[in-house]
């Protein structure tokens, strides 16, 4: 993800692994720190399949965490 910095504006979303195709469900859009904050305090489950998006790229919310 080349955009990291805190103040960065970013999509937080929720990509569900439905057997229809899935959706994508926006849970925030702002700054990457509160992005992260409401990431963080998702369940486990939900964790698994969100993503955050700037305007040059997504990375998976775990991977981003894990780096």
């Amino acid at each position: 993800m080349r955009t990291t910095y805190g103040s960065a504006t970013v999509r937080l979303y929720h990509l569900s692994d439905s057997q229809e195709g899935g959706a994508a469900s926006t849970l925030f859009y702002g700054s990457m720190d509160e992005a992260l904050r409401i990431a963080a305090q998702q369940p486990q489950d939900v964790q698994d399949g969100l993503f955050l998006s700037t305007d040059n790229d997504v990375v998976a919310y775990l991977d981003l965490i894990d780096e």
